[in-house]
């Protein structure tokens, strides 16, 4: 198939930085803390290997412990994995691979189950069972949650608990990876299997803090990428420094154009979300609330998912947010409401604390108020390319979590999906890396290990970039909304900064934005949470992947995989 292509700026190979001031060795690298990241880190160690948890701030800072929907795993018996399966096939659209989904659905019980032992509690009925609800897209009540809406709090709480008894994984905080190094090899690049990374540690080494861990293997676990755009239910964080070091180190991504905007995120007054977290991130009004019975209206308070689609307001994500989008672009408004009036406050304040928390925050009582709620970036379905055993395109660097792609989400991700795929797959990654583990590795001298290579942009970009993603490479999107954004991104991969963390990270945005925008221009055709007004239906012919890497004078290339 002869691919649509933007211009798009030329990305850097590897980002400006020093030479590593200080080296240090460990078995396995796991860069990143939230459920993927701690869930591997455990599972190696069970296999009786030294890990080492490189985490960009603190360790409960990335998005696992935000998450308010539940983790969904097959528990009633009159349940079944190949019901689980349908559900998540159908919110993927024809694009998940079957393989992928049947081992989320056959293993996650038993994930669930360990995650349990090691110390999770969850909602449970009067007669000690597990709790269990429904979501949007689910046809079935499946998902545990975990203090109502704080599910992702306890999940972070109990997997911090394990890593902390554990004195052989060693966490390293205030951590940003840069680049991975790499052993000397045949590839095309004369480069072999991944063996260690470079990274800035605040006040550690040398005045810079920019060091090396070597390791026989790396797992990328470094969450999303919301960041790249202006309003997302992400924490600061998430700015896809995974899927840019993966990217510049020449593995392959695939689906980056399927990223999932939430519908039902709480519009704030003063646009800052929640505080202290970075300006970007808005609170999440979790589905689960409309699973309970609150449903959506507009500003003359008509309910407009009704005839939509069967499930209306608990139908997928991408079919809740488009609705959304298209009240909105009638009325001019930038938001619709959730009525939950009639649930009753005790009701809503002892399921949903989080939530009526944050609504009181901002002068909204859900008892008596409409909540007022927009889309806003919330997952990226797409990442890393990954096998069933979390292994990227190069050799020894592993990827799991939302960073990774592993077929499960397709174009789009079904709730409560996200914590169970992070639970199933970094199991695999773990048995895969026991079997198999080879010797230490040095470096390939390149100029990752001897500094003074590649380049940055300057922060002062960043909020340009997530405007311009925002407005064109968002909720809706055509070939001429993603060529202005193509054609701001590279006016502002003009300009250089200098090697600092906020220089880094905005490099990485760049990176990513420029990968997604390629690729969602490329398909022509609204297929999950890719929308294209200009191809307003699905399209069989683009039943497919689309591949992307950064090649050659640092251009993003894509190439098509047909689904067989």
């Amino acid at each position: 198939m002869d691919l649509p292509t933007v211009d798009l700026p030329p990305l850097p190979g590897l980002l400006a930085a020093p030479a590593p001031g200080w080296v240090e060795t460990t078995d396995v690298i796991v860069v990143g803390s939230g459920v993927a990241g701690l869930t591997a880190a455990l599972h190696l160690r069970e296999a009786g290997l030294h890990v080492t948890v490189v985490t960009k701030v603190n360790i409960d800072d990335g998005s696992t412990r935000w998450a308010q929907g539940g983790i969904a795993a097959v528990l009633d018996p009159a349940d079944t994995p190949a019901a689980h399966a349908r559900d998540t096939e159908v919110a993927g659209v024809g694009l998940c691979d079957p393989e992928a989904v049947r081992v989320l659905v056959e293993e996650g019980p038993a994930r669930l189950r360990e995650l349990i032992r090691i110390g999770a509690e969850f909602d449970r009925n009067l007669d000690g069972s597990l709790m269990l609800t429904r979501e949007g897209g689910h046809r079935a009540d499946r998902i545990v949650h975990a203090g109502g809406d704080a599910t992702g709090a306890e999940v972070q709480r109990a997997l911090h608990a394990a890593v902390q008894r554990d004195p052989w994984i060693r966490l390293v905080e205030h951590a940003l990876v840069l680049d991975l190094l790499r052993a000397p090899g045949d590839g095309p690049d004369g480069l072999g299997p991944a063996c260690g990374i470079t990274l800035h540690v605040l006040g550690e080494g040398s005045e810079d803090g920019v060091g090396a861990l070597l390791a026989r293997a790396v797992v990328l676990a470094t969450g999303g990428m919301g960041q790249i755009f202006s309003a997302t239910t992400n924490p600061a964080v998430s700015t896809g420094d995974g899927v840019a070091l993966a990217l510049r180190a020449g593995a392959a991504v695939t689906d980056l154009e399927f990223v999932q905007f939430h519908p039902t995120a709480l519009i704030t007054p003063s646009g800052t979300g929640v505080p202290g977290a970075g300006h970007a991130q808005q609170p999440l009004v979790s589905e689960a609330l409309r699973g309970e019975g609150a449903y959506l209206v507009d500003a003359d308070g008509k309910r407009f998912m009704v005839g939509q689609h069967e499930l209306a307001e608990l139908a997928p994500r991408d079919v809740v947010a488009k609705g959304i989008h298209r009240v909105l672009l009638a009325t001019g408004a930038d938001h619709v409401f959730l009525d939950a009036r009639h649930l009753g406050g005790d009701f809503l304040a002892g399921r949903f604390p989080t939530i009526v928390a944050s609504c009181l925050a901002i002068g909204v009582d859900p008892a008596t108020d409409l909540i007022p709620v927009a889309p806003a970036a919330h997952y990226a379905s797409g990442g890393v390319r990954t096998d069933l055993r979390g292994r990227t395109s190069i050799p020894g660097l592993y990827a799991c979590g939302e960073v990774a792609c592993t077929g499960v989400h397709g174009a789009n991700r079904l709730a409560s999906n996200s914590l169970l795929e992070g639970l199933v797959f970094s199991r695999r990654i773990a048995e895969d890396i026991a079997a198999g583990l080879p010797e230490q590795a040095q470096p390939a001298d390149t100029g990752a290990w001897r500094g003074g290579a590649g380049w940055v942009l300057p922060a002062a970009s960043t909020p340009a970039l997530q405007r311009a993603m925002t407005r064109g490479a968002g909720v809706l999107r055509s070939a001429a909304t993603l060529a202005e954004t193509a054609g701001t991104l590279t006016e502002l991969g003009v300009a250089r900064g200098r090697p600092r963390t906020a220089d880094w990270e905005a490099t990485n945005l760049l990176t990513v934005a420029s990968a997604l925008v390629a690729a969602a221009y490329a398909r022509g055709e609204t297929r999950g949470c890719h929308w294209r007004e200009d191809f307003p239906t699905s399209d069989e012919q683009w039943l497919g992947h689309l591949v992307g890497a950064v090649g050659a004078q640092g251009r993003v290339t894509q190439q098509w995989e047909g689904i067989q």
